[in-house]
């Protein structure tokens, strides 16, 4: 089965049309599968129309705006069901570049989970603000302290997963939604012995739209890595040895 692609999206009808194009100039076999939250721009008509002339592309359609995290989930367990391999997610507005794809799916030769990184050697972030970059680099590192996550990049949504790894996960015991879904999902890899690897990609500040992070986001965050940390210590670490590591 080929590839997929997860991409949640509120208002991006300026972005996804192109996003997609750009997707399959680099992987042509990749299946797009947008997750649309009633986007009140047109953005999924638009996917419908998308849709109607390429195969590649499956549209979710959700009756409102319920949540990044939630979004991952719709669009995970839909892969699964079609069977796809591997399970990529990323952004819709271009600040996850489709030019890097081709380089985590390589990665998944060695690895289980593959996340694109802007803080992995060679990676980097471009048109963000000091204030942005210093409040990406704090969360990411309280998060790392206080869960002893390896990965240099915890807040990441670009990411490429195995069908055995998403297979692992109680998908619908995840207790945190928006963008603390996506450490709460590398806790639960990690927790399990997972190979996770990290390849460097250029973190690209949105030109098209408006962004998606309000400071609620943060500070949901940093109440889901002190959750995690409070289970942790009373359960205590669980490892389970992935199958490609037998």
């Amino acid at each position: 089965m080929p590839p997929a692609v997860i991409i949640p999206t509120y208002n991006e009808s300026e972005n996804i049309a192109l996003l997609i194009s750009e997707l399959h100039q680099f992987v042509p076999e990749l299946v797009v599968m947008v997750v649309d939250d009633n986007s009140p721009d047109g953005t999924g008509k638009l996917l419908d129309s998308l849709a109607a002339r390429d195969a590649r592309v499956f549209p979710l359609h959700r009756p409102a705006k319920l949540g990044l995290g939630t979004a991952h989930i719709a669009g995970i367990k839909q892969a699964l069901a079609r069977g796809y391999e591997p399970i990529l997610t990323m952004d819709a507005d271009f600040s996850h570049a489709p030019r890097f794809v081709p380089a985590m799916l390589r990665e998944m030769q060695k690895y289980d989970l593959v996340i694109g990184s802007r803080y992995a050697p060679g990676g980097g972030t471009l048109n963000c603000t000091a204030a942005r970059r210093a409040l990406s680099r704090g969360a990411n590192l309280f998060a790392r302290t206080v869960l002893g996550l390896n990965a240099t990049d915890t807040t990441a949504g670009f990411r490429a997963y195995r069908r055995a790894v998403l297979e692992s996960i109680a998908l619908d015991n995840i207790k945190s939604n928006g963008y603390s879904f996506l450490i709460e999902m590398l806790y639960q890899c990690q927790e399990q012995g997972w190979r996770i690897g990290e390849t460097p990609i250029l973190f690209e500040n949105r030109q098209r739209g408006t962004s998606k992070i309000s400071r609620q986001e943060i500070f949901k965050a940093l109440g889901t890595v002190m959750h995690l940390r409070f289970e942790k210590g009373r359960l205590g670490s669980r490892v389970v040895r992935s199958t490609s590591q037998l």
